[in-house]
């Protein structure tokens, strides 16, 4: 494992049904990336298909396994360029569609992760929730965790990971407009509430009709935004961060005076009410959410 990462957010605005060339554009940025240093090179959620399908049976022909052809053709580019990537596309699995996210190296394929919290919006109001809970994943440059955009919005997640030692966490995201404080609030919580580093990555441009909001970044173990996209460019955004530092989840401000830890402090005995399930129709109305 390295002291310090260069980890790389790569904000582009994927094609709907032109899954050629996105895979295209997101081979030339992960050359450009790999170029500039980058050694962990995140994509959006969807970067190979799009997100806006107004049915599942519009998305089905661009599904594909995990592994399968597109994380093949990208996992040889990161063998060849001995880089880290992640990336968001549609997961076929016998008749199971998910959106998921794909890790690989320049080992190949190294995991991925399904989508548990779904919106009704765009493609996921069609698609099955993610079956796994978030898992860390061991690499040559740190333990990397994986989320994807809503799942942000519920800390359990991201304290699950850094709880199995993630030292840094991965969202591919496609932030609609309406979301513009979770880019802007939620990502540094996240990793100031679980001293774990951030890197949030979001599509820009329009599909039929809706615009999405850009706004990657970057944010270190203590919720500080060390790099940030604008809000309407494809653009790549870097960042030097420091994944052994994430193990040390004590903090010590005035010595035997003002000291925290943010493990050792909880109380999980008293957290019940968290993993109790909630009445969805209670809290929804008459309306079926799925």
């Amino acid at each position: 494992m390295r002291d310090k990462v260069n980890i790389a957010g790569v904000q582009m605005e994927p094609i709907i049904f032109e899954k050629e060339g996105n895979v295209a554009k997101m081979l030339a940025a992960l050359r450009t990336a790999a170029g500039q240093g980058a050694q962990l090179i995140v994509f959006p959620e969807a970067a190979l298909t799009g997100y806006c399908f107004t049915s599942l049976e519009e998305a089905v022909p661009l599904t594909e396994t995990v592994p399968g052809p597109g994380t093949q053709r990208l996992a040889a580019a990161c063998g060849e360029l001995g880089v880290y990537a992640v990336f968001g596309l549609l997961e076929k699995d016998g008749d199971r569609y998910y959106n998921a996210v794909a890790l690989l190296g320049p080992e190949g394929f190294v995991g991925k992760y399904r989508k548990i919290h779904l919106p009704y919006l765009g493609i996921d109001r069609f698609l099955d929730w993610g079956d796994q809970p978030p898992e860390v994943f061991q690499t040559g440059i740190g333990r990397i965790g994986i989320n994807i955009c809503y799942d942000v919005t519920f800390p359990e997640t991201a304290r699950v990971m850094a709880l199995q030692g993630a030292e840094i966490v991965a969202l591919s995201t496609n932030w609609p407009e309406g979301r513009e404080n979770a880019a802007k609030y939620l990502i540094n919580a996240r990793a100031l509430e679980n001293r774990v580093n951030y890197i949030a990555v979001d599509r820009v441009g329009q599909e039929r009709g809706g615009r999405f909001i850009g706004r990657s970044k970057i944010v270190d173990l203590l919720g500080n935004t060390l790099a940030e996209a604008g809000p309407t460019e494809e653009e790549i955004i870097y960042a030097n961060v420091y994944p052994a530092a994430a193990s040390q989840k004590r903090s010590i401000f005035i010595p035997d005076e003002f000291e925290n830890h943010i493990f050792a402090d909880r109380r999980p005995e008293l957290y019940g009410a968290v993993t109790e399930p909630c009445n969805s129709a209670k809290i929804r109305g008459t309306r079926s959410w799925r």
